[in-house]
């Protein structure tokens, strides 16, 4: 009877030590170096600019149009809130003084809390590497920059 030799046993593969291994770096921290950039200041804005023209990315592309629309709306807004408390400020200033200065300080306070809390909310989405809207404007900003910063 004859047997076959059995072929050697392969030797194990080294066990690696987990202990102290660090992790890998993020794939997507240029796409958010893009996105958190352009929400801190102009300065910051234009900077994302050229980084995001350097290598451009999606996530990039859209924070810099969410934070263009914003800068828009923002002038828009404060000229809309400049004329809206100048009318409203004239026209209440001749029936009761204390009435129209509590109007205008009301309108002026809805429109800054409104502005910082959709800033908040972008730089937020930005910090999370998300692609989510600002709230009723987002949308907008998308659509109407759809080809900026491709």
């Amino acid at each position: 009877m004859e047997t076959t030799p059995t072929p050697p046993a392969e030797p194990a593969p080294p066990v690696k030590n987990l202990t102290h291994t660090s992790p890998p770096p993020d794939p997507g921290l240029e796409d958010k170096t893009v996105a958190i950039l352009s929400y801190l200041t102009l300065i910051g804005f234009i900077v994302a600019i050229i980084l995001h023209q350097q290598k451009k990315t999606k996530l990039g592309a859209y924070h810099l149009r969410q934070v263009l629309g914003f800068v828009i709306a923002g002038i828009v807004g404060w000229i809309a809130v400049f004329i809206v408390c100048l009318v409203v400020g004239v026209v209440l200033a001749f029936i009761i003084n204390v009435l129209a200065v509590i109007v205008v300080w009301l309108i002026y306070i809805a429109f800054v809390c409104s502005i910082i809390a959709l800033w908040i909310m972008g730089f937020i989405s930005a910090i999370k590497g998300e692609m989510k809207p600002m709230p009723v404007v987002g949308e907008y900003f998308q659509k109407w920059f759809t080809n900026m910063f491709e």
